[in-house]
């Protein structure tokens, strides 16, 4: 299910890293409902093209001057903050695993498909923010960590990176690809138990049966999906669209498209209505942050499955 091209993947991050907000990975929230003509059983949409809009520079095409070495420098972060950021992160994720192939894959987020797009307002703060902006909240939210300061040498590196892959795109023009599909409203609303069932037979192999992902040589290959070492309830991907649409295009890994919209949406929903830790924006009160932050249908948070209140949050 792996393929040498992705080195560090999987579902998670926050976002985001991570998707988070309304930013990169923010779609409309499509209420998780009936849809009014459900498809055929077991019907399997294709998988997204891949955009023809824009092609990001090859990966040996770094310039080799003072700039490259950023450039370098920010895709190593990306792809093992654990080395390279350590003081910033919460967690063991990467950004990788979020943004598949170093953030160069079309519908997995991908960083030309975000750069262009900034600074932007987004509905998870209220204000418009900068490119930088955005990555410390996959710091604070998808790496369960805390935000690089501004001017920081680790959001520099990272924005390098952003902007060398961005060269040519479109400036305030949403690509194709960009971001996570938005997938139709599911024809029966997400349920655990079915979602349980696609979990033990298309992820489980390479999450764990536990969720908790692998590691080999102490690297993560497989991201934990929910518990202490997974993203915060403030990640996007605890929203069950991005998740859905996440899963849908890319997941499993190397083999996206081939699951139906109802087991994307399942599956998704059985992945975050699993505990992980607090949001860090928590007020003290589940009912009062889920009113402030996750007032929404696509977040679990503050609600009860399986006789479980969600929210509690996990000690690192």
């Amino acid at each position: 299910m792996t393929t040498l091209r992705y080195p560090v993947l999987g579902l998670a991050l926050l976002l985001a890293g991570c998707g988070h907000g309304n930013g990169q990975h923010e779609h409309d929230a499509a209420p998780v409902a009936a849809a009014s003509t459900p498809a055929p059983a077991g019907t399997v949409a294709k998988a997204p093209a891949s955009p023809a809009a824009f092609v990001p520079p090859a990966d040996d095409a770094v310039p080799d001057s003072d700039f490259g070495k950023q450039v370098a420098l920010g895709r190593k972060i990306f792809l093992d903050p654990d080395k390279y950021a350590a003081a910033y992160g919460g967690n063991h994720l990467s950004c990788a695993n979020c943004h598949l192939d170093a953030g160069r894959l079309a519908h997995a987020a991908p960083l030309w498909g975000a750069w262009p797009m900034y600074p932007a307002y987004r509905g998870k703060n209220h204000r418009v923010n900068t490119f930088a902006e955005r990555l410390q909240g996959c710091f604070r939210f998808s790496m369960n960590g805390k935000a690089p300061p501004a001017g920081d040498p680790v959001l520099v590196a990272l924005e390098s990176y952003a902007y060398w892959m961005s060269q040519g795109a479109p400036v305030g023009k949403a690509l194709p690809g960009r971001g996570y599909p938005k997938l139709p409203k599911p024809a029966l609303a997400p349920d655990y138990a079915r979602g349980e069932t696609v979990f033990k037979r298309d992820c489980a192999f390479c999450h764990g049966n536990d969720g908790q992902g692998q590691q080999v040589a102490g690297h993560v290959v497989f991201p934990p999906l929910w518990g202490p070492q997974s993203f915060n309830w403030g990640a996007g991907m605890h929203q069950l669209n991005n998740a859905a649409g996440f899963i849908k295009a890319n997941m499993p890994l190397g083999r996206g498209g081939m699951l139906t919209d109802q087991d994307a949406w399942d599956v998704a929903y059985f992945m975050d209505a699993h505990e992980r830790p607090q949001d860090p924006r928590f007020t003290g009160s589940i009912q009062a942050t889920r009113a402030k932050y996750h007032n929404t249908p696509q977040s679990l948070y503050g609600t009860v499955v399986n006789g479980k209140l969600l929210g509690q949050g996990t000690a690192h």
